[in-house]
């Protein structure tokens, strides 16, 4: 089994879910006769993306969670099976970025970046798998980056988050192999939202330090992220150029390939951190 069949008594579960690749993963499950049960820190936000989705005829329920706190993500499942459904997709999509030297980071902003970014992904899929692999199905969708592919200075825990991901998936998908849970890994390369101004870029630094080709919209991105899913890939790159960056990036020596990410970051062209 690939991605589940929709049903009343099932829902997806998308985390991230107020803007960008998370709104639009929730409209594309909506569209797919999914329930979407809708996660994030901003409830009016999540109020505006579940009118679209009911706008669409779809059905979606808000269930605003800080997932840098541990205590909250511990009681989410539980808020979802008060609600009446199960929870047969999970989309780990949440995380933002700090930018910036490590020497000049905060380090409070950092290690909720490791809580929003990793420790969520881990809790909420630990939490959820065991139900999945004994109902025999279930799909989860943990949202990486083509970052992952390669250390990357001017962002180096952000980078090393997605690596975890994408590993972490990557297992996962061996170790459910058989059980009719499907695990895929979305490696998006850089998406017009609203995650480039919150990790500090301009749109100016955001498009000049990266090619035009490898941009790719954030319904594209959804779409190619459930279509990877309902086919049981375990890795998906949108888009063809990000597909071809990231089978190139572990072949490049790091000693060459890290100084060039380093000099072409806007954050580190400026000589400061952005938060």
């Amino acid at each position: 089994m690939t991605l589940p069949a929709p049903s009343p008594s099932t829902a997806a579960l998308v985390t991230g879910a107020s803007s960008g690749i998370g709104a639009a993963i929730a409209r594309e499950l909506a569209t797919r006769g999914h329930r979407v049960v809708l996660v994030a820190r901003s409830e009016d936000k999540l109020r505006e993306v579940a009118d679209q989705v009911v706008a669409a005829g779809g059905t979606a329920d808000v269930l605003p969670t800080d997932l840098a706190d541990r205590a909250a993500r511990a009681e989410l499942l539980d808020r979802v099976a008060d609600l009446g459904v199960t929870v047969d997709v999970l989309v780990n999509n949440a995380g933002f970025s700090t930018t910036g030297p490590v020497a000049d980071a905060d380090v409070e902003r950092e290690l909720d970046q490791v809580e929003v970014d990793v420790a969520s992904v881990v809790d909420l899929t630990t939490r959820w798998l065991p139900g999945a692999t004994q109902r025999g199905r279930g799909a989860l969708l943990n949202v990486a980056s083509t970052i992952a592919f390669q250390p990357f200075p001017g962002q180096a825990g952000y980078g090393a988050a997605k690596a975890h991901v994408l590993s972490y998936t990557q297992a996962l998908a061996a170790e459910t192999k058989g059980t009719g849970v499907t695990v895929t890994a979305l490696c998006p390369g850089p998406v017009d939202t609203g995650f480039v101004a919150a990790a500090g870029f301009t749109e100016e630094e955001a498009h000049g330090s990266v090619p035009r080709a490898m941009w790719v919209s954030a319904p594209a991105v959804a779409r190619a992220g459930i279509d990877g899913l309902a086919k049981g890939r375990t890795v998906v790159v949108p888009g063809a150029p990000n597909r071809i960056g990231a089978m190139l990036a572990p072949l490049v020596p790091r000693s060459a390939l890290l100084p060039l990410i380093a000099r072409g970051h806007p954050a580190l062209r400026r000589g400061r951190p952005t938060r």
